[in-house]
Formats: structure tokens, C-alpha cells, sequence
């Protein structure tokens, strides 16, 4: 319970937070520009607070259904002006007035995406060397030479100290079906160049099957049966285990590593059982009663520990102050680059459209991300932000993008298109909307199951 309610929290201020980054571009750059804000509102709905504010008497309002929100200004269209104000009203405003004002949404959220990932990379992130597992024979990676044990130095002369770099530099290859040139440092020391070809590769680009289009998995550590946390009132912590506990054996099983502990622990939820552990070079025996969880729709066992995870192979990557804002910088544009690229790939049907993503799976990346650190969970928010300013100029009539093409159609014909025209285009635009929406809900739903 305590999970699903800190993903639903960090879900809740992730959204409002980009929800108010975006709205306050638009309400900033419009009070710069002399035009009158009625309200402010993060979410639709019924206000749950609302106060006014400064000259104007704004309101600033917080709603009840948060996925969005809005700037209302002052506007001949919805209702009747004073004379005294009507060069305040935003319909009043010239061609490039109402453009800036309407752009500057979007544009806030790619400003927001460029701070949070200078921030990420001043923190610094903390990841894993891009180590090679498993390489399955007959793959790109299998013909360009990889073997298990590999690190990856570079791709394409940009290094990769961890595998989120390694995965950022790949993924356009990926989507493009292209070749990169790798720079990997085998066993022994030495290193070497090498070609990487997924040009013939034919598996759709789907969330969770990248490495199988790679054809290798990243290496991973053989976790020992050693305790690396407890987890306060749980089983473990009520039978006295401890940090750097052990676990040798429980009852009649031999335990030889993690996944042997857990298999067997699994299969006896609720039950009681006798660890066998070595403490400080002294073996012991420690009775303790599992706990029971649901997973996968049945009760499993469960201790209420973590593993000891060595960190040989972890990297804090991280710039100074000034490389971390040219960093981020070019993270941002890189990221929305390739996002355009992808859109217009699942539109012409090269890319599946399970790619897509709603709420539901946003949700649990925001609760995923916040739970592995600022870093993280600023990571997250920059990859949201990106994608919502994306969304948010494509030509579709509600959305800011949709108006700005109206803009643009009145800059060239030289007076603005009919108010039948934008109700047809609106119309138009919320049924795409809606079947957007659908789409990412659906893929939403079959990931959760899967």
C-alpha cells in the first residue's frame, strides 16, 4: 500500500510541477506583453484552493483533476470587454504578440528540461560501467566480435562511463537501423574498434527488447547471499538478522547465492523457518517466520531484505558547473531530436506503436525514478517536460501547435481563419486526442499486466 501511495505522490508532483512550468510560460510571457490573466490553474475541476492576487486580482487556482491546466486571459471571444481594457485582451493582441504567448508553454517546458539535466549532472548520477554479458550467436553484436566481460569505452568517440550514456548513443542507431562504432577494452586491458551493424536487424523497437535487438545482455554481478539491507519491522528485522548477515543455508536447503534465497523463501510465505548464517566469521542458526506478499496474483514469501550489492563497477558521472550546463544543453535537444524521430516513425508504421506511453506508465516511472534518487527523478522529469513540449506543438487543433498553425495560416493569407474553421479543427483535434490517449492507456494496461 505504502508503494502505490509514494507513486501516486511522486505521479501527483511531477505533473503539477511540469503542468505549472508550462502554464506559467505562457502566463509570464503574456503579462510581459500588457495582456490581462484572469486565472491560473493547475488541474481542471472543481478549485480544491483558490486565492487572488496582485492588480489584476488573479485568480490562482489548484484543481481537483490535475492532469493539466490552464491560463485564462482576458478575450472579446468569450465574453464582453470593457472599452477601457480592450487593448488588454489577448484577441486584440497583434499576429506576433498572441504567437510568443502561445509558444512560450512549450518553450518553457524545453528551458525546464535543460535545467533539470544541468542539475542531474552537477549531482551527479550514479550508474553502472557498460559491461558486456551474455552475446547470443548469430547477432549485430555477436558479428561485430563482442564477448561477454567487454567494456564498452565509447561509442562513436563519445565515451560511456555508464550505461545510460551507452543506451542514449545506441538508441538512435536502433531507431534508424544504422551502424555505430564501438571502442571496447577487453579482459586483458587492451582495447579495440569495432563496428556495429543493425542495419538488417528486424525485430520491432519495443519498450524492454533493446538488448535483444543488440543481441547481448549487460553483465551482471552474481549476487551472494549476503544481507545488505533490513527493512525496518519486518521479519528479518523482528529474528535479529543484520546488515552483512550470511544466509548459508535455511533448514534443510543449501544456500549458495541470492536467487537460491530467494526461491526458496518464496515458496513458503507465512511460515517459519531456520536460517543457517555466518556472523563475523561465527556460524549460527536464527529462526524466523515470513512474511506473506501478493505478487504475479499469488502469496509469496518474504524476509524484508536486500542484497549486497559489490560497487566495483559503479560510476558517479558527473560535470562541474559550467560543463554540466553545456551537457545538459545538448541532452535536451539530442533527447527531443530523437523523440520527433520516433513520433514520426510509429506514424509511418516503422516503429510499433507500443512505444507509446500514458499516465499509468508514468506514473510508475515517476515512482520508480523518485525512489532512486534526485538525480533520477530530475532525469524523469526532463524526459516528461521534452515530451510534453513535443506534444504540445504538433498541429493539432486544442493544442498549442494546433493555434500556432492557425497563426501561421493568418500570416500568410493575411487575416485569421474563421471561427467555424478553428470549431471543425477543435472537433477534429479532440478525437485524435482521445485516440491517442486510448492507445497509451491500452499500452498502459498490457505492460502492468505483463
Amino acid at each position: 500500500m505504502f508503494d502505490i501511495l509514494y507513486t501516486v505522490a511522486a505521479f501527483l508532483l511531477a505533473i503539477s510541477l511540469l503542468v505549472a512550468v508550462h502554464e506559467f510560460g505562457h502566463f509570464w510571457v503574456a503579462r510581459r506583453l500588457g495582456v490581462k490573466i484572469l486565472r491560473f490553474s493547475i488541474g481542471f475541476g472543481k478549485p480544491l484552493w483558490k486565492k487572488t492576487f496582485g492588480e489584476d486580482q488573479t485568480e490562482f487556482v489548484i484543481a481537483s483533476l490535475p492532469l493539466g491546466g490552464y491560463v485564462k486571459m482576458l478575450d472579446g471571444r468569450e465574453a464582453e470587454v470593457p472599452e477601457a481594457e480592450a487593448h488588454r485582451a489577448f484577441d486584440r493582441q497583434s499576429l506576433r504578440t498572441r504567437f510568443a504567448i502561445v509558444f512560450a508553454g512549450p518553450a518553457f517546458n524545453f528551458i525546464f528540461a535543460i535545467v533539470a539535466y544541468w542539475m542531474m549532472f552537477v549531482v551527479g548520477v550514479q550508474g553502472v560501467a557498460p559491461i558486456i554479458g551474455e552475446v547470443k550467436e548469430g547477432t549485430p553484436a555477436s558479428r561485430a566480435g563482442l564477448a561477454s566481460g567487454q567494456q564498452i569505452l565509447a561509442i562513436d568517440g563519445k565515451p560511456t562511463p555508464i550505461w545510460d550514456v551507452a543506451l542514449e548513443a545506441l538508441l538512435p542507431a536502433m531507431v534508424d537501423r544504422g551502424s555505430v562504432k564501438l571502442t571496447l577494452k577487453n579482459t586483458d586491458g587492451s582495447s579495440f574498434t569495432t563496428e556495429l551493424n543493425l542495419m538488417q536487424t528486424t525485430q520491432d523497437l519495443e519498450p524492454g527488447k533493446l538488448f535483444d535487438i543488440l543481441g547481448f545482455v549487460p553483465w551482471r554481478e552474481e549476487l551472494k547471499s549476503i544481507v545488505g539491507r533490513v527493512v525496518d519491522d519486518s521479519a528479518a528485522a523482528k529474528a535479529g538478522l543484520q546488515e552483512k548477515d550470511k544466509i548459508i543455508g535455511i533448514d534443510d536447503h543449501v544456500i549458495t547465492n541470492w536467487m537460491d534465497l530467494v526461491e526458496v523463501v518464496s515458496a513458503r510465505p507465512d511460515q517459519d523457518m531456520l536460517l543457517r548464517i555466518i556472523r563475523d566469521g561465527r556460524e549460527m542458526d536464527i529462526p524466523v517466520h515470513s512474511m506473506s506478499a501478493e505478487q504475479d496474483g499469488k502469496q509469496v514469501g518474504k524476509l524484508g531484505i536486500g542484497p549486497f550489492v559489490s560497487d566495483a563497477n559503479r560510476v558517479l558521472y558527473r560535470y562541474d558547473f559550467l560543463a554540466a550546463l553545456k551537457h545538459g544543453w545538448n541532452k535536451c535537444w539530442s533527447n527531443a531530436g530523437l523523440t520527433l524521430k520516433m513520433l514520426g516513425k510509429i506514424v509511418s508504421g516503422e516503429v510499433s506503436v507500443k512505444n507509446l506511453s500514458g499516465p499509468l506508465n508514468i506514473a510508475v516511472y515517476a515512482g520508480q525514478s523518485a525512489n532512486a534518487g534526485l538525480a533520477r527523478f530530475l532525469d524523469f522529469l526532463a524526459i516528461v517536460s521534452i515530451s510534453l513540449g513535443i506534444l504540445n506543438l504538433l498541429p493539432v487543433p486544442v493544442l498549442d501547435g494546433g493555434h500556432l498553425m492557425f497563426y501561421m495560416i493568418e500570416a500568410i493569407k493575411g487575416s485569421p481563419v474563421s471561427e467555424q474553421t478553428e470549431l471543425i479543427g477543435q472537433q477534429i483535434g479532440i478525437a485524435a486526442l482521445i485516440l491517442l490517449m486510448s492507445l497509451a492507456l491500452y499500452n498502459d494496461f498490457v505492460r502492468l499486466l505483463n
